[in-house]
């Protein structure tokens, strides 16, 4: 049983509160990620929880037991940091061990510790590397296996995969998932990426200037949001928020009127919202079906291989040209400004080349002089062609 509850903390730094009132109910086993805007409290939080920062006020307690006052190591909790905070000159097998050596355990259950603890992370055939020879994503699950052995009731993550590239941070969220099913801990996980905090999370933990916005499930966070911030900081693209007029109420919903004119009935509990009232309906961009009676305006359209997205922006007048979309508008000039470059330049080169042979041989026979200048020439023409009809127009791809 590994239980977390936060009871009212606070945290100040001088005058600044950076921490207002938390409470929190965190269960065994779960998975929980506290995630939101930089300079939010999260990573504070985080670092209450783990005894490395006093609270100004409140209580953590942890399976039932009350830990404010004791230390990191008397917690029974484990934190891997944003920095993988590894021994350079020591091997990975030493890295894993040294809370195990501090402990003074015997050597043999040390070995059975990290061995089990690689066997999981996959990093038995690096034991006797040391950190340096390793890539991003292997350092970091060094410094899981560091925590792992500890067996601790709670593992704390602060921000671990910040440091990686898009593509291993997606292989780690995996393997942190499946981790989490391995071991079947509760884990406590900061972030700012809400794709990490949706994908991994049983329950998110939403924090807005020292506050807990929203705490449930990833789904009801999206579907439900609690406030305004919560609509718009959950889900990518951002929801859309339309200003509206209430007018009226009945067993179907809520009746509006959108700025533009567009009139719609909302299936939510009108609550307080009285006839003539100022609101703002949200709307997910999904959820802005064509053929329906909303003015949208697509702004850009992102290609993501089996998903698309069109960015738009309801009931709103473009002010001036997108810049990216005029080039797009008009792919004959784009491809005289950049494409046309690219084509040229291997003819300019070959020019060079030919030229500099000439010279270094002492020589300048007739079929070079001519060669120099006719070989270009196809390169050319292929470039002035495609900067008048576009490279999907010459090659019968159809518009964009």
């Amino acid at each position: 049983m590994a239980t977390l509850d936060l009871h009212t903390i606070t945290k100040s730094f001088g005058a600044s509160q950076v921490l207002q009132g938390i409470d929190l109910a965190i269960r065994d086993k779960e998975f929980v990620v506290f995630v939101g805007p930089s300079g939010c409290g999260k990573s504070t939080l985080l670092r209450i929880v783990a005894g490395l920062e006093q609270a100004t006020s409140g209580r953590i307690v942890i399976d039932g037991s009350d830990v404010s006052n004791l230390p990191p190591v008397e917690r029974g909790i484990s934190m891997v940091f944003q920095s993988y905070a590894l021994y350079p000159h020591l091997t990975v097998y030493e890295n894993i061990a040294f809370p195990l050596r501090v402990q003074n355990l015997a050597a043999a259950e040390v070995q059975s510790k990290v061995a089990k603890a690689a066997d999981i992370l996959q990093l038995t055939e690096k034991l006797q590397l040391k950190p340096g020879q390793l890539s991003g994503g292997q350092r970091q699950r060094v410094a899981i296996g560091r925590s792992i052995v500890r067996n601790p009731k709670i593992f704390l993550f602060d921000e671990p995969l910040s440091n990686l590239d898009a593509a291993l941070r997606g292989d780690m969220r995996v393997e942190l998932s499946q981790l989490h099913r391995d071991l079947a801990a509760t884990m406590v996980y900061v972030t700012h990426d809400q794709i990490e905090a949706m994908t991994m999370a049983h329950r998110i933990v939403v924090l807005n200037a020292g506050r807990v916005e929203q705490f449930g499930t990833p789904m009801e966070l999206y579907h439900h949001p609690a406030t305004r911030f919560v609509a718009t900081f959950i889900g990518q693209p951002n929801m859309n928020l339309v200003p509206a007029t209430v007018r009226g109420s009945g067993a179907e919903g809520l009746a509006v009127e959108l700025d533009g004119g567009t009139r719609m009935t909302l299936p939510v509990d009108p609550g307080s919202a009285r006839n003539g009232d100022r609101v703002e309906v949200g709307i997910r961009p999904e959820n802005a079906m064509s053929g329906s009676d909303l003015q949208i305006k697509v702004r850009v359209l992102e290609r993501l291989g089996g998903l698309s997205l069109e960015l738009d922006r309801l009931q709103r007048q473009l002010d001036r040209v997108n810049t990216s979309l005029a080039l797009f508008d008009r792919p004959a000039r784009f491809l005289f400004l950049n494409g046309g470059i690219y084509v040229l330049l291997p003819s300019l080169l070959l020019l060079a080349a030919h030229y500099l042979v000439t010279v270094a041989m002492n020589v300048s026979p007739l079929y070079l002089r001519i060669a120099s200048v006719i070989i270009p020439m196809p390169f050319g023409m292929a470039a002035f062609a495609l900067s008048k009809i576009g490279y999907r127009g010459a090659f019968g791809l159809g518009a964009l």
